[in-house]
């Protein structure tokens, strides 16, 4: 394929300033079925050795979001002791935060020629086109994991199977502010030029 110098200017600008939104700042709406679909089809097409769709998605909707967050309100609290009104408030509210909240599952298994490490990674890309997609389709995104991504019976209450984990669940819906800008690294402290060592 012969290569374009010339680039795409507004999608190098879309992705210079795409930023997150921190899903307590969300509101409706959200996209809808057909945006939706378009969104999932777009956070597919990640590199994926071995073509394995190691990932697959789990689709939370808002009216189901107050069963979820009483159910982690109960389970946080059996973990952690009794929760103050903020923090019992905050668990309540994990899933009704965005109009639509996506999981991300790794369904990363042994596999004679590909390594677990590369189907976990095939996994994180595909978050990151959600929300590239999310912000390219109009609507304010974010990913995140929180502590029930990591705890067995939440996991498997929100959706994980046998042998899956959560890459992390993508909030998205529609922004009531502009997003912040955050500190960036310095391309002179994470980029260095191979040389060959003795």
């Amino acid at each position: 394929m012969p290569s374009n110098s010339a680039g795409s200017p507004a999608t190098l600008d879309f992705l210079r300033q795409r930023r997150s939104h921190p899903s307590v700042t969300m509101t409706a709406p959200g996209p809808n079925e057909e945006q939706i679909n378009d969104i999932l089809t777009i956070a597919a097409r990640v590199p994926d050795h071995g073509k394995l769709a190691p990932w697959r998605f789990v689709l939370y909707r808002p009216e189901q979001g107050r069963t979820i967050g009483s159910w982690l309100a109960d389970r946080y609290e059996a973990l952690n002791g009794p929760l103050d009104g903020e923090q019992r408030q905050k668990e309540l509210t994990r899933f009704t935060r965005a109009p639509l909240v996506i999981g991300v599952l790794s369904q990363a298994a042994e596999h004679p020629k590909i390594p677990i490490w590369e189907q976990e990674l095939s996994a994180g890309a595909v978050c990151m086109n959600l929300l590239t997609a999310a912000a390219a389709s109009g609507f304010a995104s974010q990913w995140l994991s929180e502590w029930f991504a990591f705890d067995e019976d939440a996991a498997r209450y929100l959706g994980a199977r046998d042998g899956e984990r959560f890459a992390g669940f993508v909030h998205i819906g529609t922004p009531t502010q502009p997003p912040f800008e955050r500190p960036r690294p310095d391309l002179a402290d994470i980029v260095s030029t191979w040389t060959e060592t003795d």
